[in-house]
């Protein structure tokens, strides 16, 4: 695959995270623009759990509160920001949460 197809993948859910570093650690040496995606896209997973989960729960105990699902759809957006970063091969922050991304994950190599 190429760097640019496994730069998709790493936002495509934790499955195809998963593949994307996989292959990229197969790759000698691996290419700068997958990790960095890579490690946007996890950690737009890693937000997205740590803010959805317990949005859910608030949801399911207060049904009133119900709306605050909409938060979720943020994410989709930012996983498109970063999908188009992907396509167009560059390596820009995700909007809001991003550059907390860039040094961090050190076990994607």
């Amino acid at each position: 695959m190429s760097n640019k197809t496994l730069s998709i993948l790493s936002y495509v859910t934790i499955i195809g995270w998963l593949i994307a570093f996989v292959l990229n650690n197969d790759n000698k040496p691996s290419d700068s623009l997958v990790r960095y995606h890579l490690k946007q896209g996890f950690g737009v997973f890693i937000v997205s759990l740590l803010i959805n989960v317990p949005l859910t729960i608030i949801s399911y105990i207060m049904p009133s509160l119900s709306f605050l699902g909409l938060i979720g759809y943020v994410f989709i957006i930012l996983w498109v920001f970063g999908i188009i970063n992907a396509i167009n091969e560059q390596e820009k922050p995700l909007p809001i949460i991003g550059k907390f991304f860039e040094d961090k994950f050190a076990f994607i190599k």
